[in-house]
Order: C-alpha cells, then sequence, then structure tokens
C-alpha cells in the first residue's frame, strides 16, 4: 500500500481541461437533453462571447473572423461536429477544411478552465458578456440570459471537478438594469391596425387572421403553426379562448436532431412538455378566426394556417407580406417610426382587448 501511495505521490499532476474543452462538452451534456434547437442556438452564441477572451492572447486579426464562425458553426453544435454511430454514440468528426486551422489554433490557445478562479478572469468574462459584437451595449435582459448559461457551464464545470469551486459566487458583477415597458411607439391603435390589416387581406387574405391573432392575443408565429381547430372555441358571440399546447419556431436546421426533416413542434417556450396556455380571445378576433376558417378550411390534421403546399408558413413570406402592408397602410411619417416595425411588436396585451 505504501508503494502504491508512493507512486501516486510521484506521479505529476492532473493536466487541467482547457476552458474550450469544458465548454463543448457543456454544450454535448445539453444537446444530448433534447433541447429546443433555438436554446442550442443561443447556448452557442453565448458560450461564442466568452470563449474569445479566454484564449491566452488577444486573437490574432487573421483569424478574428474564422474564430467567430467556427465557435458556433463547429466547436459548440454538436449535430454539425458529430455523427451518431453504433448503439447511439456520438464520435467527433473532422472539421471542414475551411476551418481545420482555426480549430487547431483555439485547442491551442484556449487558456486552461482553472483560470476562472481569478477574480480578473471572471470580471473579463462577465464584461464580454455585456457587450454586443460591435462593441456596443447588449440589452440588459441579453446580459442576464447570457449570465445565466455561462453560470450553467461553470456549474457544470465543478459537478465534473474541473473547478473547486463556482467562481461566479460573490463576484462583483450587478445586474443590469431591465427595461419592462413595450416601446410606445411601436404599438398601433385600433384604426391604425384595421389599416394594417385591410391592407394584408387585399395582398394575402389567407395571412389576415394570422397577424390579427399576433396582434390581438399575443400568440408567437411558432405558435400559430401548431394552432389546431380543436384547440378553438369560437362562439357565434362573445369572448372565446384557445388553448395553446405547441411551438414550431423557424429556426436554422443544423441546430436540429433531424436537420433534413420538416419542423418540429415542441412544448411551449418556457414551459413544461405537456403543459397548455389558455388565452382569451376577443370578439373581434373570434369572428375574424370564424371567417378565416369558413373561407380557407383547415389542414387534414385541423391546422389553421399552412403554405399552399400545406406546410408551415414560412418567415420570408409573412415578413414580406407585413413589409408590404406596412407600406401601403402607413404614411411616409409612420413608415419612418417604429411603429408597427414588425408584427409582433405592434402591440400589447393591454391594448388588444378591444
Amino acid at each position: 500500500m505504501r508503494e502504491v501511495l508512493a507512486r501516486r505521490a510521484a506521479e505529476p499532476p492532473a493536466v487541467a481541461r482547457t476552458w474550450l474543452q469544458v465548454a463543448r462538452a457543456f454544450v454535448d451534456a445539453k444537446w444530448e437533453q433534447g433541447q429546443a434547437p433555438g436554446s442550442r442556438r443561443s447556448i452557442a452564441n453565448v458560450l461564442t462571447a466568452v470563449t474569445v477572451v479566454l484564449f491566452d492572447g488577444p486573437v490574432p486579426v487573421e483569424v478574428e473572423e474564422l474564430v467567430r464562425e467556427a465557435l458556433p458553426g463547429w466547436s459548440f453544435n454538436t449535430g454539425a461536429r458529430t455523427t451518431v454511430g453504433r448503439g447511439g454514440v456520438r464520435r467527433e468528426v473532422a472539421p471542414p477544411q475551411g476551418w481545420a486551422g482555426v480549430v487547431a489554433w483555439m485547442e491551442a490557445h484556449s487558456r486552461p478552465v482553472t483560470d476562472l478562479a481569478d477574480p480578473d478572469v471572471v470580471r473579463l468574462v462577465l464584461g464580454a458578456l455585456t457587450r454586443r459584437l460591435d462593441g456596443r451595449p447588449a440589452a440588459a435582459n441579453t446580459v442576464i440570459r447570457r449570465r445565466q448559461v455561462f453560470e450553467m457551464a461553470v456549474k457544470y464545470a465543478v459537478s465534473r471537478g474541473d473547478l473547486e469551486v463556482n467562481p461566479l459566487v460573490g463576484a462583483d458583477w450587478q445586474v443590469p438594469r431591465t427595461v419592462v415597458e413595450v416601446d410606445r411607439r411601436a404599438v398601433v391603435n385600433a384604426e391604425q391596425a384595421g389599416r394594417l390589416f385591410a391592407a394584408v387581406a387585399r395582398r394575402a387574405p389567407e395571412l389576415e387572421a394570422f397577424f390579427a391573432t399576433i396582434y390581438h392575443a399575443a400568440v408567437r408565429p411558432g405558435e400559430l403553426q401548431e394552432l389546431r381547430l380543436d384547440q378553438l372555441t369560437l362562439p357565434v358571440s362573445g369572448w372565446g379562448e384557445v388553448l395553446l399546447e405547441a411551438n414550431n419556431p423557424e429556426i436554422s436546421p443544423r441546430w436540429s436532431d433531424s436537420p433534413h426533416g420538416p419542423r418540429q413542434a415542441r412544448e411551449l417556450k418556457h414551459r413544461a412538455k405537456g403543459e397548455v396556455r389558455p388565452v382569451p380571445l376577443n370578439p373581434r378576433l373570434v369572428a375574424v378566426l370564424r371567417r378565416h376558417i369558413d373561407t380557407f378550411g383547415v389542414t387534414p390534421d385541423g391546422r389553421l394556417f399552412r403554405s399552399g403546399r400545406g406546410n408551415a408558413v414560412k418567415a420570408t413570406r409573412y415578413l414580406q407580406v407585413w413589409r408590404e402592408a406596412r407600406k401601403e397602410a402607413l404614411s411616409p411619417a409612420e413608415q419612418a417610426s417604429p411603429l408597427a416595425r414588425g408584427p409582433t411588436t405592434c402591440g400589447t396585451p393591454r391594448c388588444r382587448a378591444g
């Protein structure tokens, strides 16, 4: 026993894993949990902002752009960086030729994760999370979400033994002030909304109810893609209700488990799987939805909104219609303002009940 202990004492200490190795393993662990594609992309973007300040020196100008491409596009994209073999086990694959050199450079220059025990290093990272890529301050809500993702990665490192303690506990960092008020310049009144929806009806009548539901009921476009007839209560008069149960936002397929397959419905955002969100529908919206169903019907599986081929309505399609309707319905002064700049920013729950 003494000889065994002596040999172990004589062994060199284990080399600390780099931040890049830990962050990559964290991404793989989260990916295997079956996260939504949007969450995977968000985590990759946050870890990219962290990683670029955790190299052992400034990133050379000649590879700076490639670093910012390869981190979210390769290092932090498990679906791109690995392939599933027999038994469902993932294995690493070689990076694309254009990224092979920069990936090797990042591996060689990533700092040890143990450097996060230094308060100055932690402050450097937290500072990076407050800035956008162009150097301007990030929105307060964005900074808070980034901090949450970074802390999840740090806690993962602690759980794996890469860090002894969480260096963010007691860190000198102040939560940014959060803007909770909606920009009222973007909110349309009932008369302006009527003009916009009338312009939509002239250009793409099948999308009038789509935009009206966003405006009156604060429903996300991804939720509308999964809206089915059996979720709706639409009385002849009075208030109705919709029971939202799924979300199917449009996102790059490279973040999906099935990148070559159709879009995949998921649970509602910030809700548990199977949880339903009831939303009241005012009489005006009830009438619009009833007219839409009478005019356009539903798909065999009951969906209200679809493309000409029965698929989800692409963002390029409905955003183009909205831009054209805005140009037709609003005055030049209104067009130059933030008013109804996008279909999801044209109203608030407070003003949609009327």
